[in-house]
């Protein structure tokens, strides 16, 4: 019986184990992405790693705070996109806390962005809805089709 053909195109290129990637611009650092286990597809001119074993990406603001994204897997871009799927969840330098399934963050405009279903939560408030659209900082959010709680005093 013949062995099974493997294709290549499936295959990645290389594999690394607990690596951590930077991206800075002018010495200045952007983004710090971090996973226990990361391969390396190309197609063409087409690159992506794609990370899995937890993840972990630091995305810095202007002031030097930083917004933390834990997923369980993610892919980042030849462009410098980066998107994560399971369990994702956003930290906020002042504190709010976004839980969704898959989001993705664009480089070209530093935005987040998720069309699945979306919990932030607040000191004050709770909002859930689907659809959802942010700064890095999550400083200025908006969400689609939502529903929420606040306290009043």
């Amino acid at each position: 019986m013949p062995a099974a053909a493997v294709s290549t195109k499936d295959m990645p290129a290389q594999e690394s184990w607990n690596v951590t990637l930077v991206v800075s611009d002018n010495g200045r650092t952007k983004t710090i992405v971090s996973a226990r286990h990361a391969s390396e597809y190309r197609q063409g001119e087409k690159q992506e790693i794609r990370l899995d074993g937890g993840l972990n990406v630091q995305l810095f603001n202007r002031d030097g705070s930083a917004t933390l994204i834990t997923a369980g897997r993610g892919i980042v871009h030849d462009n410098h996109d980066i998107e994560a799927f399971d369990n994702v969840v956003i930290r906020s330098a002042d504190g709010t806390v976004l839980r969704t399934e898959h989001i993705w963050r664009t480089s070209h405009d530093r935005m987040i962005r998720s069309d699945k279903y979306v919990t932030i939560s607040g000191p004050s408030r709770t909002i859930r809805g689907y659809g959802f659209e942010s700064d890095e900082a999550m400083k200025h959010y908006r969400i689609f089709h939502a529903s929420g709680e606040a306290l009043s005093k």
